[in-house]
């Protein structure tokens, strides 16, 4: 089993209830909040678990919401590598109207990270041994830190012979693909936007996707494309995996969970078909929870068990 590190840059507590109605103006009554650590990097740790594989949060708290964080991600079995930094963790409130099922979702900014915060970070993980043979950094960035330090976090993992697989969106994205990188999950928009195409469909998808992969931007490039199920692309290797047809609650948690179920197969040693499939199933799994949870494990066994028999049956035809 090879040994996983996330890193969250941009942590949250994510802080939920559920109110029968939503008005304004009116004093609402809500039910007892539920506390969940969040951001993506953490997620994914709290996902693997999930699927008996170990890893290791590395993630930035400060103050009073930075303390109950880590209390959070401990409780969940992730072994907890916390970065103190001077600013507060920031805190996300989520409010279920429950009468319409409908969800809203208040995120708040993270506090800026100085210069030098940012300087003890990288030699944190630097001095790292043993080194993780797995890297996976996910999430968006805080204040004070631009796209390029994430392609500086990415280059110091391929020094270590670390495999990166990086889940973020814009300008960071676009930085840590001029670096390359083993893995990324870009939807349909954000690869249009890489390849500086107006728009995508699924017949060019794989197309585009592939530009990336020879261009040596990224090993394996994963499209999701969320209830159609994904692509999964290499320099030698298109293939549509779809979505297991379920009924949906939330779309909350989907997408971490997708990098999840992926990184449990690569850390077992799993080949890319396989590692694109335990993706889709985990993120179609997550889909089925209301809330803010992410998927059962039981749910991602059995969709990921379909379509892994799927597969079979269409080599025999």
């Amino acid at each position: 089993m090879k040994n996983v590190l996330t890193i969250t840059l941009n942590p949250t507590i994510d802080k939920s209830s559920t109110v029968d109605r939503i008005a304004p103006e009116k004093k609402l009554r809500c039910e007892t909040p539920v506390f969940q650590p969040g951001g993506g990097g953490i997620n994914v740790s709290r996902g693997l678990v999930r699927l008996g594989v170990d890893s290791t949060a590395f993630f930035l708290a400060g103050g009073r919401t930075g303390d109950l964080l880590g209390e959070l991600v401990g409780k969940e079995h992730v072994k907890v590598n916390s970065f103190s930094v001077s600013g507060d963790t920031r805190e996300n409130f989520i409010v279920v109207e429950s009468s319409t099922n409908q969800q809203y979702r208040f995120g708040m900014p993270g506090s800026t990270i100085t210069e030098e915060e940012q300087t003890g970070i990288l030699d944190a993980i630097r001095a790292m041994n043993p080194f993780p043979d797995i890297v996976v950094i996910s999430g968006s960035l805080p204040p004070g830190v631009s796209p390029g330090y994430l392609r500086m976090l990415v280059k110091l993992a391929k020094e270590r012979s670390a495999r990166v697989i990086v889940d973020t969106s814009g300008d960071a994205l676009k930085e840590v693909l001029e670096e390359g990188v083993f893995l990324v999950k870009p939807n349909l928009g954000e690869l249009a936007n890489l390849t500086g195409m107006e728009s995508l469909d699924n017949e060019s998808a794989d197309e585009a996707a592939q530009e990336l992969a020879e261009a040596g931007k990224a090993e394996v490039i994963v499209v999701s494309m969320g209830p159609q199920g994904a692509y999964v692309v290499t320099k030698d290797l298109k293939e549509h995996i779809p979505a297991p047809a379920v009924k949906k609650l939330s779309t909350v948690g989907a997408g971490d969970s997708m990098v999840a179920g992926m990184v449990s197969v690569l850390a077992k040693g799993g080949d890319c078909l396989e590692m694109a499939r335990m993706g889709v199933a985990c993120g179609t799994a997550a889909t089925m929870n209301p809330g803010t949870g992410l998927f059962k494990k039981h749910d991602a066994e059995r969709l990921f068990n379909w379509l892994n028999k799927r597969s079979e049956k269409a080599v025999m035809k």
